[in-house]
């Protein structure tokens, strides 16, 4: 492939509900090797509507699901025009997540709503979407899809690629310079149901949970769950949440009690996922990366150097990598690895809406 440079907006749109991130980013290919640049972006909130909607989705009837999906279509492609407004961007695409509804791979299902084809008419940019149902009709999990992102962008400075989203994954190469990744544990899509309990969105800081004692015994329970002893490629969804996590909590309300043996459960779970007598680099981004005390937690639980980079580089993250599968994508490329999903083969996803 001859050099290029690529203009692309990324959009991220999680399962913690924290807002929707948009990206605009330049990326340059030369001899080989990926880079980027990036710095337009902004974090958009969800209208009280929205959220409330979005929430609930999971518990909707056909009809209602199919009007969500074209209603948040509209709401992203609006968010987007606005967005390319403030920052005079020139795009050739945008690539967006999408928010997921259901995901189950296991049964060759998984759902992440938000039209494309209303993206693409409200704003008038080429959209791509739906970056995970083919990996899932070859076999695959179908995440985590960032793993490319981290190899090709982040491999030469960093030996693990630690996100800390809605659930926790990681990434790194083996011995033979293969991705692997998986998810490691649920991490704030928990915490936050949490917190929504008192009646906050989230632990600042990690505040509540410094407060609080270690229930050992709960902590015993959550760690002899039998998704920790399943080996790669493996990948969670709200569903495991909802069927193994919640049932644990019961009806307590000791919340700081609750974070502080959910904090350490995921600190030992991540810990165990960094292997290696020798120091290793982790690269440490996404919401989690700025709760304090999480991150207290997990480097008092490995002796690996943690690295937590800048402000914007933890909060766009993700949506600069969902740019780059585009980008992937569109020059044709696999953005979507055998090794990270357990797909049959390595395959190019991701569904083209044109503006016109």
């Amino acid at each position: 492939m001859q050099d290029v440079e690529i203009e692309a907006i990324g959009i991220m749109s999680g399962t913690s509900l924290d807002g929707v991130d948009i990206v605009d980013c330049h990326f340059m290919y030369s001899n080989g090797v990926w880079g980027y640049d990036f710095s337009d972006c902004k974090v958009y909130p969800y209208t009280p509507e929205m959220l409330e909607r979005l929430k609930h989705s999971h518990e909707l009837n056909g009809h209602d699901l199919a009007q969500l999906d074209v209603d948040y279509g509209r709401f992203l492609g609006g968010l987007l025009k606005k967005f390319v407004g403030e920052h005079n961007c020139h795009p050739r695409f945008v690539a967006s997540h999408g928010y997921t509804v259901f995901h189950e791979p296991q049964k060759g299902l998984t759902l992440q709503i938000g039209s494309g084809a209303h993206i693409a008419a409200v704003s008038g940019i080429d959209t791509i979407c739906d970056f995970r149902t083919k990996d899932v009709a070859f076999g695959g999990n179908g995440a985590p899809l960032v793993p490319i992102g981290d190899k090709l962008l982040y491999g030469d400075s960093f030996d693990y690629c630690l996100n800390l989203g809605g659930f926790a994954n990681i990434s790194f190469d083996d011995e033979q310079e293969h991705r692997i990744a998986y998810d490691i544990c649920p991490m704030n899509i928990v915490a936050n149901t949490l917190t929504r309990r008192i009646g906050l969105e989230f632990d600042k800081g990690g505040e509540l949970g410094r407060k609080g004692m270690v229930d050992k015994e709960l902590l015993a329970k959550l760690n002899a769950l039998p998704y920790y002893k399943q080996q790669p490629p493996k990948s969670l969804g709200r569903e495991f949440v909802d069927a193994e996590i919640l049932p644990l909590f019961g009806q307590r309300t000791d919340i700081e009690n609750l974070l502080a043996t959910y904090y350490q459960h995921a600190a030992y779970q991540i810990s165990r996922a960094i292997v290696g007598k020798e120091e290793k680099s982790v690269l440490v981004t996404g919401g989690g990366a700025f709760n304090e005390y999480f991150i207290e937690c997990l480097k008092n639980s490995t002796h690996h150097y943690i690295e937590i980079p800048s402000e914007q580089e933890i909060d766009f993250k993700e949506a600069i990598i969902f740019a780059f599968l585009g980008v992937l994508r569109y020059f044709g490329f696999p953005n979507c690895l055998k090794t990270v999903t357990g797909a049959a083969c390595d395959n190019i996803g991701g569904a083209i809406y044109l503006a016109k």
